[in-house]
Formats: C-alpha cells, sequence, structure tokens
C-alpha cells in the first residue's frame, strides 16, 4: 500500500491549561482515523473523455492540493521497511492483487493496483473546542487522504489525527463529535447537536484555512429546503476541494454526493497507563462511541440492550496479563473499530512492528475494505433508483437509456463482485475475525445478497421483455407472410403474368414498376399496422370449436374501431 509517515511532527501535547484534571484517566498517546464513503456522480462529457476521476483530479495539476501517491511496492529499497512486509504478507493472494496489484513492475504495465490514492499536504493541524466552555485543542494531520477505486463509482476520504496526554472524556469527545459532515440538528440555545463546536483547519505555521460553520443554522436550512440534500459543513468541504458536493451551486468537475449516514466511520487507538481501570460503562462507551457520561451517569442505553456487549462487540484474545501487549482489547461495532491498550508496553506503541503499526496498517486497510465493499453496493443501489425513477414507458428515449443503464449496472456488479468481493480477507486469526466482526455488524453480506437480487430482477426484466418484443415481431413477419403468400402464390402461379408488358417500353415498365412497388408497399404497412387483429383472426380461423359466425365476426373486428 502507501507508506503512512509521522513525518510531520509528533503528536501534539496539550498546554497545561488543556490537561485532565487530576484524578481522570490518561490517555498517553491518541490516535482517530476517519474514513468517509463518498459516491462520485458520473462525469461531465468533457472530463469523461480524459479518463477517469482520479486520472481527472491528476490532471488538475497546482490548482488542485491533491497529488498522486506512489506506493512502497515499486523496488525502491530505501521506502520500503519492515511494517510493509508485515502488511503485505497479512492478507490473502487474491486482496493482494486487490491492494497491492500483479508484480513489481511500474505502472501502465496492466499489473498495477486498482486503487490509487491522493494526499494534501497543506493541512498541519487542527483546532477542536467539543464544547463552549472548553479550551480549544489542537490535533496533529497525520495525512489526508483520497481513496479512488478503478471502475466503481466511490470514493473514501481518509484523516488521520494524533495527540497525547488527553484526559479519556476529551479523547470520547473528538471521538463523538469529530467525523460529522454536518449537524444533525441545533438545542434551543441554537448550538449545533452532537458537533464539535469549533473546528479550524491549520497550516504549517498556525494560519486558519478554514473553519466549521455548523453553528450557522439558516445556511443549513435553507439548503434542505431547497434542494432536499443535506449541505455539507464549511470544514469539510474545504477539504474535499476542488471535488464539489452534487446539489453545491460551486462548479467542479468532480462531484460527489453522500452515501451513508453523516457520521464518518473511525478508527481510534488508545494508549492508557492502566488499562484495567476503565469501567464497563466506559468500554461501552468506547466501543460505541456515544461520547462520556456528564458526572456519574451511568450505561448510555439500558441494561437489557448491553446485556451481551462483551460477546457481540469485543475481541478478547489479548485481554490477559500474558503477552506482547498485555491487556489489549478491540471494540468493533461495524462503525468503529477502537483499540485500547497499556501504554506501558514497548510492543503495543511500536511503530514498526507493534500493534501501532498493525493499527496503522493491515487493520486500517481491513476496515477500508469492509466499509467500500458496503459503500460500493449502496452505490449500485443508488444506480437502480434513478434508473427506475427516469424511466417513461411511453418515451423510446427513456426507454432506451433505462435499458442502457440497467445493462451497465449489471456488467459493473459483475466485474465488482469477481474484483472486490471477498468473505476472507486473511487466514490470521486476528485480522480475520476483525474483519468478519466489521462485515457481521455492517449487514454486508445481506446487502449485497439484496442488490445481486435486485440487479438480477432488472436483467431478467430487460430480457423478457427482448423475447415479448421478439416474439411479437414474429407474430407480426407470420401475418405478412401468410396474407403475402396468396398474392404471390395468385400471381406466380404457372408463372402467369397478368400483364404482358415484356416489350413495353421502358418508360411504361418503370411506371408499372413505381405503381406495383408502392402497392406492395403500402399492403405490406398496412397488414404490419393490422397484424395484431390479424394474428387474432388466423387464431380464430384455426379454433375448431367456433362457428363460421364467429369466426366471420373475428374478421369483421380487424377493422373494427376500438378492438385491441
Amino acid at each position: 500500500m502507501l507508506q503512512r509517515t509521522d513525518s510531520a511532527a509528533q503528536a501534539v501535547t496539550p498546554s497545561p491549561d488543556d490537561r485532565p484534571a487530576s484524578g481522570e484517566l490518561v490517555v498517553q498517546q491518541f490516535r482517530q482515523i476517519l474514513l468517509w464513503p463518498l459516491r462520485l456522480m458520473p462525469l461531465p462529457d468533457a472530463a469523461a473523455n480524459s479518463g477517469p476521476p482520479w486520472q481527472v483530479l491528476r490532471d488538475l495539476g497546482p490548482s488542485s492540493p491533491w497529488r498522486e501517491v506512489v506506493d512502497d511496492y515499486t523496488g525502491d529499497s530505501a521506502r520500503f521497511h519492515e511494517r510493509h512486509y508485515n502488511e503485505f504478507v497479512t492478507f490473502l493472494p487474491y486482496v493482494q492483487h486487490f491492494l497491492y496489484g500483479d508484480g513489481s513492475a511500474g505502472r501502465g504495465d496492466g499489473g498495477e493496483s486498482p486503487m490509487r490514492v491522493f494526499r494534501r499536504n497543506d493541512i498541519a493541524a487542527v483546532r477542536v473546542r467539543a464544547r463552549p466552555q472548553d479550551a480549544p485543542l489542537t490535533l496533529q494531520i497525520v495525512h489526508i487522504d483520497l481513496y479512488f477505486f478503478y471502475d466503481v463509482d466511490v470514493v473514501l476520504l481518509n484523516v488521520e489525527v494524533a495527540a497525547s496526554q488527553l484526559g479519556l472524556s476529551q479523547a470520547q469527545e473528538i471521538l463523538y463529535r469529530f467525523g460529522r459532515a454536518y449537524p444533525a440538528g441545533w438545542d434551543a440555545q441554537g448550538r449545533a447537536l452532537h458537533c464539535l463546536t469549533s473546528v479550524e483547519w491549520l497550516d504549517g505555521i498556525g494560519r486558519v484555512l478554514a473553519a466549521s460553520d455548523a453553528q450557522q443554522r439558516e445556511p443549513f436550512l435553507a439548503h434542505v429546503c431547497q434542494h432536499r440534500a443535506p449541505r455539507i459543513a464549511a470544514h469539510w468541504a474545504f477539504v474535499l476541494q476542488p471535488l464539489v458536493a452534487d446539489h453545491s451551486d460551486e462548479e467542479g468537475a468532480l462531484r460527489y454526493r453522500q452515501i451513508e449516514f453523516y457520521r464518518m466511520p473511525l478508527m481510534a487507538y488508545l494508549a492508557l497507563d492502566d488499562p484495567c481501570a476503565l469501567t464497563r460503562n466506559d468500554w461501552v462507551r468506547l466501543g460505541l462511541v456515544t461520547g462520556p457520561g456528564v458526572g456519574s451517569e451511568g450505561l448510555p442505553f439500558a441494561d437489557t440492550h448491553l446485556a451481551d456487549f462483551e460477546q457481540r462487540y469485543c475481541y478478547d484474545r489479548f485481554w490477559a496479563d500474558a503477552g506482547a501487549a498485555p491487556h489489549t482489547r478491540y471494540l468493533c461495532c461495524g462503525h468503529a473499530l477502537v483499540v485500547v491498550g497499556d501504554a506501558k508496553s514497548e510492543f503495543f506503541g511500536c511503530r514498526d512492528r507493534g500493534v501501532l503499526a498493525q493499527f496503522r496498517h493491515q487493520h486500517f486497510l481491513i476496515f477500508l475494505i469492509a466499509h467500500f465493499q458496503k459503500a460500493a453496493l449502496l452505490m449500485f443501489s443508488d444506480r437502480l433508483v434513478e434508473a427506475l425513477r427516469g424511466l417513461d414507458v411511453g418515451n423510446p428515449s427513456s426507454v432506451k437509456r433505462f435499458k442502457r443503464a440497467i445493462r451497465g449496472s449489471f456488467e459493473s456488479f459483475l466485474r465488482f463482485t469477481h474484483r472486490y468481493w471477498f468473505h476472507e480477507v486473511a487466514e490470521q486469526a486476528q485480522a480475520r475475525a476483525l474483519f468478519r466482526l466489521c462485515s457481521e455488524h455492517l449487514g454486508s453480506d445481506g446487502l449485497y445478497a439484496e442488490v445481486k437480487e435486485r440487479i438480477g430482477d432488472m436483467n431478467d426484466y430487460l430480457d423478457a421483455d427482448s423475447l415479448r418484443r421478439q416474439a411479437n415481431t414474429v407474430v407480426r413477419l407470420t401475418v405478412v407472410t401468410i396474407f403475402g403468400m396468396i398474392g404471390t402464390v395468385t400471381t406466380g402461379f404457372l408463372g402467369m403474368n397478368l400483364l404482358a408488358e415484356a416489350d413495353a417500353p421502358a418508360q411504361r415498365k418503370l411506371w408499372i414498376f413505381v405503381i406495383t412497388f408502392f402497392v406492395t408497399t403500402v399492403l405490406t404497412v398496412y397488414t404490419m399496422a393490422k397484424s395484431k387483429r390479424l394474428s387474432d383472426f388466423l387464431d380464430a380461423l384455426s379454433e375448431e370449436r367456433l362457428s363460421v359466425w364467429k369466426k366471420f365476426k373475428a374478421l369483421l373486428a380487424v377493422w373494427r374501431p376500438g378492438v385491441d
């Protein structure tokens, strides 16, 4: 894959005023990775001719902050580290082909990975404030990436932030509030619900590049009223530029739409001095990302709802006193994958061979594959709905567009199935278990079966419609042949010519040819127009149980108005 480094700076340490209150559990090292799936809309004709979406972004050049990331699997030993090797061998061969391509040759030889990654380096940090009364907290931006995929109109925004010496409640607030594409609503005082009070992207010298506008209620209300689509908060819209929201008034060659819930899927890494000091309430709030409790507030949900929390959401293979990284626990609810461990363990915090390296490499790719699969399936479902919405059976051009859209979706779904759809990604027990946890909580298998059935139903409908049209054509041709045979046999009986014009002047023969051609064409077209009723008459004529009078009435029905 690509190199994930912390070259910008070490994790930011809050100022003394920002440090957690005495007695609160301290998160010595904190990482949060957001992974936001978006649907790419069809390119305009001019952009579509220039290639796939990543090619369009690449061709923007200096006007775009995004630059393509050259992966580390290019034969350059200086860039290839042991953590990349460990990442590679984790996955099964067919997953390796998806992530890394085939062979070690450069791009353009047909063996490249179907995944393209772009990164922007102008954003160095983000300053956040969880609540109005809280002091601002600055987090380091480790990287901001865009993941494109060949032949699938999905892009994933990946943002990784880091910090150290956070209070547990601070970490929970960031996990709960940071990854919100827009506010869920506003309280009676006009404050945005569930969002950070303020978010500011900073460059390398601390200048503000963009800030959140989630507290400004009116633009969000007006946008939904006008477009029937949510408005992306300003700070997230800035990160994605030059990609623009499809319902935005801004111009952009690459446009996107929200495809999932407005809360971005996330991963989190928390290194604590004593993970065993976490209460069940803390584990539940971390695993389900519900935010911190207020005061002595207990569990966020009813006891009956959380009775099987440990069995459903926890992977406790390493939750023990022994091992290289004792007291390491994984929590997965599909929307989130959280790992908590002992900050005193060297292996837990190792960026080359330990749990941190696994979290940022193997486990990140596992999480990415699971969410990419779900996003692609939702994209296919959206395309089917749009194709049906634009169908007007009385409009031939609309029917043709519908057929092209369904055929295209069917072909794309087949390619997705054979290139990107996996039930297993690894044989290593931990990687296999985490992927299963993610996929099961996301409901990917059920969604795949549903989309496959819908696309199959659409394709079956098109096949049945084609057979029906062919059958109608055969009926019409049969009717024309039958009635045309009468004239052919009559005029051709014993080679008889009704008009002996063989020796007539050429002009006279031409007129006779034209008149005969015209009359024959009119009769053929008229027979085609009446072919359905004539077919009904032939059916009645062949029915032995019908009387002569009823058969005669069937003949008269050919010219009777209003008879189908």
